[in-house]
Order: C-alpha cells, then sequence, then structure tokens
C-alpha cells in the first residue's frame, strides 16, 4: 500500500476568520468581577463558521499520525486502539460535566465506579488495596517512593535507608522519581536481558530502600528469576516497587502480587485502553501490599453501607498529591474496558499480545540481529549495528518507516543495545497489521543509504535538525509570521515543507 501524507499551507485560526464585527470585553457586565480583573481590551475573537472549524481541524489531521489510520509499534509504550464505545461512555453528560467539587452526595455513582475500578485493579494486581489517585504513572512512581520513605521513618528499627536500586534497563522516570524522593540510585547489571543476581545480591544492604523493577522488563523478557530477586531485596529488609508499564503482557496471567512485589503504579493508558494524554489529561494507579497501605494518598474512597465518600482520616498517609481525585473520564475508559473483557478476556489480551510480539520477532530474525534470547513477552528489541557497515544508522531506518505510512518504533532504548529499535504490537494489531510492518522493515533495511539517509520523503514534514530546533527553539506562532529563507530552516522549526501550488493534499 502506497502512503503520501496530505500536505497543507494550513493558515491559523485567527488568519482563516475575520475580526469580529462588535467585539466584547466578556467581564465587564459580570457582577462581582473585581476591577483589577476586568479585561480593558475586547478579546480578538475571529469570525468564523462551524464547517471552517472543521475543516481547519481535519486538514491538521491529515497531516499526522494517528492510531486510527498507521500501526504504532512504540516499544514500551503499548500503543493499542482506544474502544469507540469507551469514548461514548466517557462523553455522557452525567460524567463529562460532574465537577470535583460537588458534594459528595450528588456524585455516589461516579464514587461507586472508582470504588469498583479500584477493586478490579486490586484483582489485577494482586495488591490488596489501589489509589487512583496520581495523575499519572510518573507521579504514581514518586507517591510510591514517598510511601517507601513513609514506611521506613514509621521503622527506625530498620536503619537509615537511602538508596534505591535499579536495573540498567529502567526506564527513565525511575531513577527522577527516587532522586525526587531522596534517594540515591544505583544501578544493577544486566546479564543475557535480565538482572544479574549475583550483582543485585551483591549491591543490597542495610541501606536499601527499594528495587525498582518492570516485568516483563524493557527488552521484553520475564525475570524468571524474580522469587529469588524478592528474596534478595526483602532479605536485606527493603521493598520490592512494580514498574507497571508492561503489564499488558501478564493480564490474567500472573500478578505483581504473585511474584512478590510491595507497591506498584500501572499507567492506564497503556494497559487499559484510556488516551495517551501527550501531557495531559492522564491517570495513574497506586497498588500496595497490607504493610504499605496506611500510607496509600488520601482521600481515599470507601464504601460504608449502601454510601460511598472520600476519607481523610488517615494519619499514616503520605497526604494528598493532587487537588481532585485522578481524572474521572479516563476512569470510566478503563472500568469499561475492564467490564467487556472480563478476566477471560484480559488473559486473551496478554496471549495475544504475546502471540504478536513473538510472530513478528520471528519472521524478523534474518533481518536485524536480537541482542536477547527468542521467547519474549509483549515486546522485542533489534540491534541496527549491521546498518552502520552500510551508511546509515537505526535512526535513519525509523524515518524511512514513516514513508511506509507506520509510525517508527522506540529507537536507542534501552541503551545496553546498541543501535536499538525496541518494537510492540499489542493485541489490538491483526495479522495483516503485523505482515505489512515485517515487509515494510525489510524494505527499508534493503533501501538505498541515500533513501534512508534523507527519509522521510512522503510526511507532511521533513526531517527536523533536531540539535539546532533545540537550540534555536521557536516557540510563539507569531515567529513563523517571518517565514525562514531556507527549507533546512525550515524543517528546524519543524513546518510543512514549501509549496509552490495551492494548498489542498499532496498529489500520489
Amino acid at each position: 500500500m502506497s502512503f503520501r501524507q496530505a500536505r497543507y499551507d494550513e493558515p491559523l485560526l485567527w488568519e482563516i476568520g475575520a475580526p469580529a464585527a462588535s467585539p466584547s470585553v466578556p467581564t465587564a457586565s459580570i457582577p462581582g468581577v473585581p476591577g483589577n480583573l476586568r479585561r480593558r481590551r475586547p478579546l480578538d475573537w475571529p469570525e468564523i463558521s462551524e464547517l471552517e472549524v472543521i475543516r481547519h481541524f481535519t486538514r491538521l489531521s491529515q497531516m499526522n499520525f494517528g492510531i486510527t489510520t498507521s500501526t504504532y509499534p512504540l516499544g514500551s509504550c503499548t500503543m493499542k486502539y482506544n474502544p469507540a464505545v469507551s469514548e461514548q461512555i466517557a462523553r455522557r453528560r452525567g460524567a463529562a460535566e460532574v465537577h470535583p467539587y460537588q458534594p459528595e452526595e450528588t456524585v455516589q455513582g461516579s464514587l461507586e465506579i472508582i470504588w469498583r475500578l479500584e477493586k478490579g485493579l486490586e484483582k489485577v494486581t494482586g495488591l490488596p488495596a489501589v489509589s487512583l489517585q496520581p495523575a499519572a504513572g510518573a507521579q504514581g512512581e514518586y507517591a510510591a517512593l514517598l510511601m517507601v520513605r513513609a514506611y521506613f521513618r514509621d521503622h527506625p528499627e530498620l536503619g537509615t535507608r537511602t538508596e534505591v536500586l535499579l536495573p540498567d534497563s529502567a526506564h527513565g522516570t525511575n531513577p527522577a522519581s527516587a532522586a525526587m524522593a531522596g534517594y540515591v540510585t544505583k544501578e544493577i547489571a544486566s546479564k543475557n536481558g535480565c538482572v544479574d543476581l549475583d550483582a543485585l545480591r551483591a549491591a543490597v544492604s542495610e541501606r536499601t530502600a527499594a528495587f525498582m523493577l518492570t516485568n516483563p522488563n524493557t527488552g521484553g523478557i520475564f525475570e524468571s528469576e524474580i522469587e529469588a530477586i524478592a528474596k534478595a531485596v526483602h532479605g536485606a529488609g527493603g521493598l520490592l516497587y512494580y514498574d507497571g508499564a508492561n503489564l499488558n503482557a501478564i493480564l490474567g496471567v500472573t500478578s505483581p502480587g504473585r511474584m512478590g512485589f510491595d507497591v506498584a503504579h500501572l499507567n492506564l493508558h497503556k494497559t487499559f485502553a484510556t488516551p495517551h494524554g501527550g501531557g495531559g489529561p492522564g491517570a495513574g494507579v497506586l497498588a500496595a501490599s497490607a504493610k504499605l497501605e496506611p500510607y496509600l494518598p488520601i482521600p481515599r474512597v470507601v464504601k460504608t453501607g449502601r454510601r460511598f465518600r472520600f476519607e481523610y482520616d488517615r494519619p499514616k498517609s503520605i497526604g494528598k498529591i493532587k487537588t481532585a481525585y485522578g481524572n474521572f473520564g479516563l476512569y470510566l475508559r478503563a472500568y469499561a474496558f475492564l467490564l467487556y473483557h472480563g478476566e477471560e478476556g484480559l488473559k486473551h489480551v496478554s496471549r495475544r499480545a504475546v502471540l504478536n510480539a513473538n510472530y513478528a520477532a520471528h519472521e524478523l530474525a534474518d533481518t536485524l540481529p536480537r541482542p536477547f534470547r527468542p521467547l519474549v513477552k509483549h515486546e522485542f528489541v533489534l540491534s541496527g549495528t549491521p546498518l552502520k557497515a552500510r551508511g546509515f544508522r537505526t535512526l535513519d531506518l525509523a524515518k524511512r518507516l514513516l514513508d511506509e505510512g507506520i509510525h517508527a518504533p522506540t529507537v536507542y532504548f534501552p541503551s545496553l543495545v546498541d543501535e536499538a529499535l525496541m518494537i510492540e504490537l499489542p493485541e489490538t494489531e491483526s495479522r495483516n497489521d503485523l505482515d505489512r510492518f515485517v515487509a515494510a522493515v525489510k524494505r527499508c533495511v534493503a533501501d538505498s543509504p541515500e533513501q534512508l539517509r534523507s527519509a522521510p520523503h512522503s510526511t507532511s514534514v521533513a526531517r527536523v535538525d533536531e540539535v539546532r530546533a533545540a537550540r534555536e527553539l521557536r516557540l510563539s506562532w507569531k515567529d513563523l509570521r517571518t517565514p525562514p529563507s531556507s527549507e533546512p530552516e525550515l524543517a528546524a522549526a519543524g513546518a510543512p515543507r514549501p509549496r509552490s501550488s495551492p494548498p489542498g493534499p499532496a498529489p500520489p
């Protein structure tokens, strides 16, 4: 299937519409607005019809990649399709217009859904207590480490704990969260793609507060020695933290609780098919063992008889980590995902994701080398090292895949693999999608170095000079009123390629 992305010289909405005939000052006539907060000048809103607005945003969407038009094999991100039925539920008026400061008696249905989702996630994680308060996974990480810190503060007999251990394949937010929580981080080496158990045993000590681990790990490999890992950490008095980024591979088959983890965060946007936030809104999940449950953030959603309420009387809690309680719209989507899959359906999700990864990995086995063992869980890693001998790199291959209409996989992560290409094809991708992806990778690898180094050629935006774009930031749309003098400058700004023809899609 040939691919060519639409290309428009699309103006801003302010440039499409004519200035309002009778601009108004919206706060001038509103009683109770203090004088120093009243707008002095009219709002410069353009006069635009509904059709103009729809066409504007449709054209912008056609110059982008989306999960509804393209395979998104981003390793570790689990870019699965978000079912339309969940979107419809979340947009119902009774859900979309709920305000976080409404009295509890007016939002009993909403609180019940939160409570039921938390109970469902307790089963999924195998841990007895769940909070949905965190705004996103990274905040859930940070909150989990605050809970670890509070636990050791309450147990001085366990000594002063200053270190958090991390595998060398850890996600970048792990060391950042540990540092924010006041811990020194220490890296544990990998052996054949998994935690080197001997290195871990040598590193754990009376200073170890926690070991942060993703299982399956970033290479898509299940840490088969997880019981020995848990024993080593717990034997030194430390706690085991679960990064839930890769939970999609083990749904209904095993759980963090069964593996011996004490606290976990999950990403609803990965495993439970809620939208990827792109900066917001997000929704995180915190799950805790019985000994860490008292430290979960407040408030907690509790059920008393038939009534649901927020409970604040938790003296050991780390406190409030977000003004409102999470993001209700994403909870609805995740709850719908749990309901229409059920326990058996969740097992099918993980089994299909594992099957997809192993099928694609097997089909690409003769195209690029694989650094780890052949059987993986939800994702796999290839190495683009042989490409360098031909005059191009993994980055060039990723850019060339865009010309195939496929979003690029994750590149250069994990860092322990040279020229890494990390690929995840979740359960929502069909056999046809997998075959198309495999064929595209093979075509791109066989392409000429010149074509690869100059790719992409069929997208709305040319290759960006990322170094220059970072050094010469253009943060305002007003900067684009003075167009750059050459195409490389335009590419550095991330703008569409120049066109001599009238606005409209590029010809096939």
